[in-house]
């Protein structure tokens, strides 16, 4: 393991980012400390050529103008919470309602994927921390996170840990965009991927979950053979519709460590399986991805389902929703979750 560490720039306010790469033979990894971004993912294709699999950009500049979280970690509550309305310990909270007016989304305003984190070497990978002050974006508690990338035969382990000293919440993912054909290879329809999911949580008209618990079976979120993404994301299935293809949250079949699901390009032979002990996992096509981002990595030009995510999480909005696994972190308590990027090629 070769841990190499390089300026990436400023932030629109002076603060100074680093990259650091991550080697491990023909793999290597890109991670900053701004946000906790994953900047790049290489691996080799079926004739071993370097292949670039997520979605990024080349300076910092373009980071902070994008707002499709390209990359980043999140926190501290990924994905949506209804209103943000949050009760904890008898007190209400009213988080930032920054996905169109209606949800909280992804940590807030100003959430961890906007946040510099302190980074250190491990003997075996990069650790980031951050210290989230209470009353940040209106949560509770002082909240104290750390994540571990690393990189090792082939497999980018995220290993997410966090305590606080009063009751809060806290779910934390990675919004990497996968293109297993390459990162500027266009959309990713003829990309099979196969989630380990019978049940899913249906989204309600803003896009958050109703609290219902439904089967796959028999609808296009049926993804239990492997199918290219572009067979379903144009269904007619209210629940596809509605969302505009895939972004929801699958229910993953098992507990503790385990198979979440499997992706694959046929154009590339690249292919990534990916385990985790978290309840579930969202599965988003990029369906808000524009034209109008930034220029990617080597001027490329993303566009509307040019990646695909696959965000290990608490189920969202389950703040909301008792009935669901809470993400509540208690006072002492510790948060620690563990997710795995398993590629191979054939």
């Amino acid at each position: 393991m070769d841990i190499r560490c390089t300026p990436f720039g400023t932030t629109h306010d002076g603060r100074p980012v680093e990259r650091y790469t991550l080697t491990d033979g023909a793999f290597s990894a890109a991670v900053l400390t701004l946000g906790g971004i994953l900047q790049s993912l290489i691996v080799p294709d079926r004739n071993g050529v370097p292949t670039d699999v997520v979605l990024g950009f080349d300076t910092a500049a373009d980071y902070q103008a994008q707002d499709c979280y390209i990359g980043a970690l999140l926190g501290r509550c990924a994905n949506r919470i209804a209103e943000g309305r949050v009760t904890l310990g008898g007190r209400q909270y009213q988080l930032a309602c920054n996905d169109n007016g209606v949800n909280h989304l992804h940590g807030g305003t100003t959430g961890f994927d906007r946040r510099i984190w302190r980074a250190s070497v491990l003997p075996d990978g990069l650790l980031l921390r951050y210290d989230s002050p209470a009353g940040e974006e209106n949560y509770p508690g002082r909240l104290r996170a750390s994540v571990a990338y690393r990189l090792s035969g082939g497999t980018l382990s995220i290993a997410y840990a966090a305590e606080s000293d009063a009751d809060t919440l806290c779910n934390l993912s990675n919004h990497s965009y996968f293109n297993l054909g390459g990162h500027a290879s266009g959309e990713v329809g003829a990309q099979t991927v196969c989630v380990h999911a019978a049940r899913f949580t249906p989204l309600g008209g803003t896009g958050a979950p109703t609290g219902e618990i439904a089967p796959v079976a028999g609808t296009a979120l049926d993804l239990r053979q492997p199918a290219p993404l572009g067979a379903g994301w144009d269904s007619a299935c209210p629940q596809i519709a509605r969302a505009g293809g895939y972004d929801h949250n699958y229910i993953i079949d098992g507990t503790g460590l385990r198979p979440f699901a499997e992706a694959y390009c046929p154009a590339t032979g690249i292919a990534l399986s990916v385990r985790s002990d978290m309840p579930g996992m969202q599965l988003y096509s990029g369906n808000y991805l524009r034209a109008d981002l930034p220029a990617g990595k080597g001027g490329a030009r993303y566009g509307r389902r040019h990646g695909f995510c696959l965000e290990t999480q608490f189920w969202p909005n389950a703040p909301a929703l008792p009935h669901f696994p809470q993400p509540v972190l208690r006072a002492g308590g510790e948060y620690r979750h563990l997710t795995q990027f398993c590629f191979s090629s054939h």
